[in-house]
């Protein structure tokens, strides 16, 4: 018998640091998804690197007491899967909720970003942010508007010069 309470611990153990050490994580009831849906979902997630998986909700809340997350007690009822993301804190909200949008059955519940208890408001909030890609790309845009509306005061000044000197 102690040796399946040893077991049980272990698990325990790994939620509460995958929720201590993940950026991001989201949990989701995927009731009602066929096994190609959850395959497909797993296989989205796998590949952004987003760890995927289903967990006894009285471990969950076991685990989520020791990492200082109690109030993600009330999201772990019925079926539930929990992603975990070390490193993109927007994408598991992305791809969960952009899944979610194509196959009803998938319902968001809650999640944990840096830290913080998040609502479904807030995940969703966080899933239609662009990726670290699209607001890099917009950084470097609005960076690189001053020099160009400079390059282009400099050709113009120029080109007018060079009509009055012609």
């Amino acid at each position: 018998m102690s040796k399946v309470i040893e077991q049980k611990k272990q698990i325990v153990e790994e939620i509460a640091e995958k929720l201590k050490t993940s950026v991001s994580t989201v949990v989701v009831d995927y009731r009602g998804l066929s096994v190609a849906e959850v395959t497909e979902l797993r296989k989205q997630l796998r590949e952004a690197g987003i760890d995927f998986k289903v967990y006894k909700n009285s471990m969950s809340r076991r685990a989520a007491d020791a990492a200082e997350l109690s109030g993600l007690n009330e999201a772990l009822t019925g079926p539930n899967a929990i992603a975990f993301s070390t490193e993109d804190v927007v994408a598991p909200a992305k791809i969960l909720n952009d899944f979610a949008k194509k196959n009803e059955a998938l319902e968001i519940k809650a999640g944990v970003i840096e830290g913080n208890i998040a609502s479904v408001e807030e995940v969703k909030a966080l899933a239609e942010l662009p990726s670290r890609e699209g607001l890099l790309s917009m950084l470097l845009s609005v960076l690189q508007a001053p020099i160009r509306n400079l390059a282009l005061a400099t050709k113009a000044v120029a080109d007018q010069k060079e009509e009055q000197g012609a």
